[in-house]
């Protein structure tokens, strides 16, 4: 059964039509992604499913009772307090019957309300155990926790957080109210990778439905298990994630290719038997197939080949007007070869990265390095080459350094330690994350003008068209572009550049997953070499031969020679041989172990992990037990005040396990 479906709806702002004829459905265990261009309508429909806004024709049917989450781009509290007090409000039903149990402990100490008290009691602890009334302090140190807060965030005040940390508060406090239907609004915008990961855990094990709004192409490839495409003003449903949505529909879009050329090359055999034939002996077979092809032309004119082709006739007139007096041969000859496959691109960037001369086979190289600012060191290198050709994808959590990495590769910025040499003949371009190359008083033209001042004023508005500014927009002030105008505006002067080295930090912030694929395309043919700071995992996935990773828990950048999902199973691989290697028996071959105080030091944390969640484990074993005794409680009162007080020790003796695991996590 559905949750929430959508039957033909439309929305138009005025005369614009934003999208028109939209139906699909989401049943329970539904992970849906809305995939498109900015501005075709993902927010509008997402809003328009969660109730926040009305179509402006069809309907939307939810299921009785349905409770819906909505994270929107930029979440804002209606309530005060802390992070804290934000995800335990959402159990103030649960924090209600605890409050009833101690009153109903109290109550069984009386003779006169034993009775009844037991009674009560039994039930309502059943309840309480059933709905998480034990563990739901420890979800929200799991939730908080996982989305990138630290313990000393968990009491910060509502008022004092930033924008990003506000969302991701929002956003907990979300997971944590388990929704019937979760609908989440660029989730990941605030996240660093590890909490984007963690995220993506979470989400695979819902028992809900999730629909979702994404530029992550990577969180989609980990979380869909459908795509709906939002172009064209209309939407079309692909089964899968994200990367079987690209295979399908280039199979799908053949296809089509297919069909309209082999439906068109038999309308123009039937123009040639009708021309051959509307004057000789044939004329009333000539004549029926005249007026039956004039009915399919102006049909396909209209809705197109696929929709005429695919269903009868009978449904096919009802959604279209077709003329009275069929076509002469000379017209349906004309009107047939007219016909156009159906366009299946939608404006995308005209990029084009030019690689100057050929630069040494040394591009980069690092000794003895150390980065950060004369008050605080960042994370110190290990000695690292860079050579031509390759791609080096540095990562790591926001504020761990990428930034001032790059700033003083450039030379903006001075290392505390150590030294970067750079090698021959580099011409460098540098894509800032805050595009502070643009000027904000500029307008677009000028702009260009200053990278190109010998181009006439008709060649700048055409250049900029290659990056989707069209008309007066060429006009506008820098000061007054969204942030993805400034990325493509940015873009745009870099590939004006001669360059043979690439420094890009955040390139794909803001741009919708078309343009991403542009990008993508053209910095996979580009000839130099790139060091690429980016969140975009599918894009380093796509381009990485090396992953630098910047460890702030160790202040120390890390290296490793592969892809992104190489690295990644590499570390799942080493984090399950040194949980077995830390729980093994002796045996007649004994692990040999490593010398390194770091590796030593990571064992002995893995260890204690280990016996932590042992120990955790087995309190919930003990927990549980006594749960369910005084779920039946016996008439003794002093026996159920001492399972109450057991109770009571057990659960303290729970938080400060946990509060160790939490520490060891971090």
């Amino acid at each position: 059964m559905s949750l929430i479906s959508a039957n033909n709806i439309s929305k138009s702002f005025g005369p614009v039509d934003l999208f028109s004829g939209v139906s699909f459905a989401i049943p329970k265990g539904s992970r849906l992604a809305l995939v498109g261009p900015n501005g075709c309508g993902k927010t509008t429909l997402l809003r328009i499913l969660a109730g926040l806004d009305e179509p402006s024709g069809g309907k939307v049917s939810r299921a009785k009772v349905l409770r819906i989450g909505y994270l929107p781009q930029e979440a804002e509290f209606d309530m005060d307090g802390t992070v804290w007090d934000a995800c335990f409000s959402v159990f103030s039903d649960l924090i209600a019957r605890q409050e009833e149990l101690e009153k109903l402990e109290a109550e069984m100490a009386a003779q006169e309300t034993r009775d009844q008290a037991l009674a009560r009691y039994g039930t309502l602890q059943h309840e309480y155990e059933r709905r998480g009334g034990y563990t739901f302090h420890t979800r929200i140190k799991q939730v908080l926790t996982g989305l990138g807060f630290s313990k000393d965030d968990f009491h910060m005040p509502l008022a004092h957080l930033s924008g990003g940390q506000r969302t991701r508060a929002f956003l907990a406090r979300l997971l944590l109210s388990e929704p019937d239907l979760l609908m989440l609004d660029e989730p990941t915008n605030h996240l660093d990778i590890a909490a984007v990961e963690w995220l993506e855990g979470y989400l695979s094990q819902w028992d809900g439905a999730v629909v979702i709004v994404s530029h992550d192409r990577y969180f989609l490839d980990q979380v869909a298990n459908g795509i709906l495409e939002m172009a064209f003003g209309a939407t079309e449903h692909y089964p899968g994630n994200y990367s079987a949505y690209l295979q399908t529909r280039e199979m799908r879009w053949e296809h089509r290719r297919e069909t309209f050329e082999s439906e068109k090359e038999k309308l123009l055999k039937d123009v040639e038997y009708i021309k051959k034939n509307i004057s000789g002996q044939n004329v009333s077979q000539a004549k029926g197939k005249l007026r039956r092809l004039s009915r399919i032309v102006q049909a396909i004119e209209q809705i197109g080949m696929e929709a005429v082709v695919s269903q009868k006739w009978a449904e096919t007139a009802e959604g279209v007007t077709i003329g009275t007096s069929p076509f002469g041969p000379e017209e349906a000859e004309r009107r047939v070869r007219a016909l156009r496959a159906p366009v299946r691109t939608l404006p995308r960037l005209r990029l084009n990265l030019r690689s100057a001369v050929r630069s040494g086979e040394l591009v980069l190289r690092t000794s003895d390095l150390s980065i950060g600012y004369p008050d605080r060191l960042l994370f110190t290198a290990p000695d690292i080459v860079l050579r031509r050709g390759d791609c080096a994808a540095l990562i790591g959590p926001n504020g761990a350094g990428k930034t001032t990495f790059l700033k003083t590769v450039l030379g903006q910025l001075n290392p505390l330690g150590g030294e970067v040499k750079l090698g021959a003949s580099l011409k460098i371009g540098y894509f800032a994350q805050a595009h502070e190359g643009l000027n904000p008083e500029n307008t677009l033209v000028q702009e260009i003008d200053s990278v190109m001042p010998h181009w006439l004023p008709g060649q700048i508005r055409e250049y900029l068209g290659k990056y989707l500014f069209s008309g007066d927009e060429a006009f506008k002030k820098v000061s007054v572009l969204s942030g993805g105008e400034r990325g493509r505006l940015a873009l745009a002067k870099l590939a004006l550049q001669d360059t043979n080295l690439l420094l890009l930090d955040e390139p794909t912030n803001h741009l919708d997953i078309p343009s991403q694929e542009v990008l993508e395309a053209v910095l996979d043919d580009y000839s130099g070499t790139i060091l690429l700071v980016t969140h975009d995992r599918y894009l380093i996935d796509a381009l990485g031969t090396q992953i630098w990773e910047i460890e702030t828990d160790e202040s120390q950048l890390t290296f490793f020679e592969g892809t992104y999902s190489q690295r990644r199973e590499e570390r799942e691989r080493l984090a399950v041989l040194r949980l077995a290697e830390t729980s093994q028996v002796a045996t007649s071959r004994p692990v040999r172990r490593s010398a390194d105080p770091a590796v030593k030091e990571e064992r002995r944390r893995i260890a204690r992990l280990q016996e932590l969640e042992n120990k955790i484990a087995a309190l919930e074993l003990q927990i549980a037990d006594l749960g369910r005794k005084l779920e039946r409680p016996p008439k003794d009162t002093a026996l159920v005040r001492k399972l109450g007080n057991q109770y009571t020790a057990l659960q303290s003796e729970m938080d400060t396990w946990l509060a160790e695991w939490e520490g060891l996590q971090s």
